[in-house]
């Protein structure tokens, strides 16, 4: 068992051979039954976390709607507070005390427009041993159902998330976060383990109907095809005389085996060991992952802030043989990344390469031809607002006969006003003489460097 460690020390930690082939890692998961009292409501997660802690745990994962369970819709709305307010001070503290990773799966955060709040988010956080917010997740997938039994409109309070979150690195492994209702929506998952995640986490307060038709083979689905351990802390019990949450928390390992289940206790932890020998020989012996027909079928993330390029990254990016300054870039994607030029022929003239040093279109996948346009599309967003136009020259120059002197997949994305050339066409002219005039000189990096800097705020400001 690895000691818990500060959240300084556990990317170098886990990136270490020593906890990339370790073995096991001990985990308690939470049942419990949340009402409107949120102190009542904090003792019960104070409870679990003394249990727990008393099987020398590493990791603790609590429920959707832990904070509380609203009565009504004006009630869920006075009772939220915003990630840096009191109740997730207290989580904060308690993961501190206790020297524990803690996971609460789904709290009320609120989003306060006007100084008044409208709406919330449904967000499940990680909070490290230290007691700092490390990670958060707002929850995608609005559960707004009709069923004989009930029907209820999640989107009338909650506002659906803008983005998935990649896994996030930890002492037990690569965890992704979702949140309940986002089971039923396998892409995420396939997303997150093509991410890296090891464990997918669905912290829920299901509903008693759906929870009895689909809650275990929905879960045990998931951990099967994504072949990673899912763990789903739950409610359970009657909240108040309108809702009622099917408990049952659940740990699945990678081939689709319950390893743990809560009883039928309002206040119970499952306490479980996550064996990583069967994670690896499952993947090893069955490398679905590599069998999948990218060439046919793919998925990737699209949107979100995560996406946006940070400077202080160590990853170096090539661009016809030439590395590219990381000052300079302001975006990525799985396949692609953006850059600002080292000679525009308009303002906010730049670039968007593939990460693959392929010459031509035809020789990328379907996957990052696919990747590749969407974050064109993206970029060009971005470029319009920033430059106030209206308009873009998006252009490929696909070999030599069109124009391409860098054999090197890239487009330029050109911000467009009226009467910037005395000609429209002109620039096509201008774009293949850019590179050429030795008259035309280089921007100083500082100046890329900035632009780019200016790029990623106004791409995470628009959520692309």
């Amino acid at each position: 068992m690895y000691p818990l460690i500060n959240k300084l020390t556990v990317k170098a930690l886990w990136q270490s051979p020593s906890i990339r082939t370790m073995t096991t890692a001990r985990i308690g998961v939470a049942q419990m039954r949340s009402t409107n009292d949120k102190q009542h409501n904090l003792a019960q997660i104070q409870t679990i976390t003394a249990r727990a802690k008393a099987n020398d745990v590493q990791f603790i994962f609590f429920p959707e709607c832990c904070d509380y369970v609203g009565t009504h819709r004006e009630e869920t709305l006075k009772l939220s507070e915003p990630l840096t307010g009191a109740t997730v001070q207290q989580y904060k503290n308690l993961a501190r005390e206790n020297n524990v990773w803690l996971s609460f799966g789904g709290v009320h955060e609120s989003i306060i427009e006007n100084q008044e709040v409208k709406n919330i988010y449904n967000t499940h956080i990680l909070i490290n041993n230290a007691g700092e917010l490390v990670a958060n997740y707002r929850k995608l997938h609005m559960f707004n159902v009709v069923t004989p039994e009930f029907k209820f409109r999640e989107s009338e309070t909650v506002r659906s998330g803008p983005t998935l979150v990649p896994p996030v690195e930890t002492p037990i492994g690569r965890i992704g976060l979702q949140i309940c209702y986002d089971m039923r929506f396998v892409e995420a998952s396939t997303i997150l383990r093509k991410q890296g995640a090891d464990i997918l986490t669905y912290p829920s307060a299901f509903a008693m109907s759906t929870g009895r038709a689909h809650w275990e083979v929905l879960l045990r689905a998931r951990a099967i095809e994504n072949q990673c351990f899912v763990v789903a802390a739950a409610q359970i019990g009657f909240h108040n005389k309108k809702r009622e949450s099917y408990g049952h928390a659940l740990v699945v390992n990678p081939w689709g085996t319950i390893l743990g289940q809560a009883s039928d206790e309002d206040l119970d932890v499952v306490i479980v060991e996550l064996d990583f020998d069967k994670l690896h020989s499952v993947r090893t012996n069955m490398p679905c992952f590599e069998h999948r027909r990218d060439d046919v079928y793919n998925l990737s993330a699209s949107g979100g802030s995560p996406n946006i390029w940070k400077s202080s990254k160590k990853t170096k990016y090539s661009f016809g043989g030439f590395e590219i300054q990381a000052d300079t870039i302001f975006y990525e994607s799985e396949h692609s990344f953006a850059f600002t030029n080292i000679r525009c022929v308009v303002p906010g003239h730049v670039l968007v390469s593939t990460k693959r040093a392929a010459a031509r279109m035809p020789d990328l996948s379907p996957a990052q031809i696919n990747d590749f346009f969407q974050t064109v599309c993206k970029v060009q967003k971005a470029a319009e607002r920033l430059y106030d136009a209206s308009s873009s020259t998006v252009t490929v120059q696909d070999g030599p006969d069109a124009g391409q002197t860098v054999f090197h997949v890239h487009c330029h994305i050109m911000p467009r006003r009226v009467g910037d050339f005395p000609e429209n066409d002109q620039i096509y002219g201008e774009l293949n003489r850019h590179d050429k005039e030795p008259e035309r000189p280089r921007r100083p990096i500082e100046e890329m460097a900035a632009e780019a800097t200016r790029f990623r705020d106004i791409m995470s400001r628009m959520g692309l």
